[in-house]
């Protein structure tokens, strides 16, 4: 199924036309962020950790140290929620009532489960890393074993999800379009500075091309 059944959990309610259930908007939009944030229990008690996170299938993974409170709790199969937002501009109305942000994000629920398989790990470790930066992981020293044990790797199935979206104008009341007040969108874009080296770096090497392709595909 490409679509995901409305529950009470992911119904959009508010203005329900800027609701989205179906997979290719969702996944879209989560492949698009890098930071997810994680909401969990723990002892009765709410929790919300920004993190890093990759999508896969039907699963979004996470990882972090064996220690890590969140990954524990949530590995112990307790129920989860995880966001992600995409902040594409500021909608500047000429009201301040009617000010609104242009955004897309996501609510997923499910249960993390902890990934065994050596090479699954890898696997998506991986995959974080050519998230992220693309052509870094064969530059690099691969994870050798001690990390790899310290390393928890969670995978989260999405079981519930729901996608809402803003786009457009301003939508001012229609006596406020006779105010003499400036009104519209201002875009907002991530964009990346000049890459600046290590202090210690040896002065033979150069700056590989997958990182002068990747600042420059992202500042179009």
């Amino acid at each position: 199924m490409n679509k995901f059944i409305p529950t009470e959990k992911t119904k959009v309610n508010r203005l329900p036309k800027r609701g989205f259930y179906d997979k290719d908007t969702i996944y879209k939009i989560l492949d698009e962020g890098i930071i997810c944030h994680v909401a969990f229990t723990l002892k009765d008690k709410p929790f919300i950790i920004p993190i890093a996170y990759v999508r896969t299938g039907d699963s979004i993974y996470i990882h972090g140290a064996k220690s890590n409170r969140m990954m524990n709790t949530i590995t112990d199969g307790n129920d989860a929620c995880i966001t992600v937002t995409l902040l594409d501009g500021y909608v500047l109305a000429r009201s301040i009532f009617h000010h609104s942000m242009n955004y897309r994000s996501v609510v997923v629920f499910g249960k993390g489960e902890l990934v065994e398989d050596r090479e699954e790990k890898i696997t998506v470790l991986r995959a974080f890393s050519e998230k992220i930066m693309p052509g870094r992981w064969d530059d690099v020293r691969q994870p050798n074993e001690k990390e790899l044990y310290s390393t928890s790797v969670l995978r989260f199935h999405i079981e519930e999800a729901s996608a809402k979206i803003r786009t457009g104008p301003v939508a001012d009341d229609k006596e406020d379009y006779d105010l003499n007040v400036w009104a519209g969108v201002l875009p907002v874009k991530t964009t990346f500075g000049d890459p600046q080296k290590d202090e210690q770096l040896k002065k033979d090497i150069t700056m590989p091309g997958y990182l002068l392709d990747f600042v420059s595909s992202k500042n179009k």
